[in-house]
């Protein structure tokens, strides 16, 4: 096992950035008939979204919970925002969100 040092910590700490974490929750229009159709043009903006590099990981949660997906954004509150605007489940009421800035490291992926 690699040892972890104080310095190897210190340096990876100032490295950290800035990024936004989007909580995707169910919206009161979840019940609707078209509901297939909405989110499949949900998954096209996450794709444009990954495409121009604002959508690092996007992950829906596949257990019924109060939270439906997770998406980490390399961008600020406010850009995150006004994109959302127009994500075709959002507008439709399908999905609401919730932002927190959160801290990170550039580079990090998954597996």
């Amino acid at each position: 096992m690699q040892p972890i040092t104080d310095e190897f910590m210190q340096q990876m700490l100032a490295k950290t950035k800035g990024y936004s974490l989007l909580l995707l929750k169910p919206g009161p229009n979840l019940n609707r008939e078209d509901l297939q159709s909405i989110i499949w043009e949900h998954g096209r903006s996450n794709f444009r979204l990954r495409a121009e590099g604002l959508l690092s990981i996007v992950a829906p949660v596949t257990k019924e919970s109060d939270i439906v997906g997770i998406g980490i954004f390399n961008a600020d509150e406010a850009t995150v925002h006004e994109r959302m605007k127009d994500d075709p489940a959002i507008r439709e009421e399908i999905f609401t969100y919730e932002i927190l800035p959160i801290m990170s490291f550039p580079g990090d992926s998954l597996p």
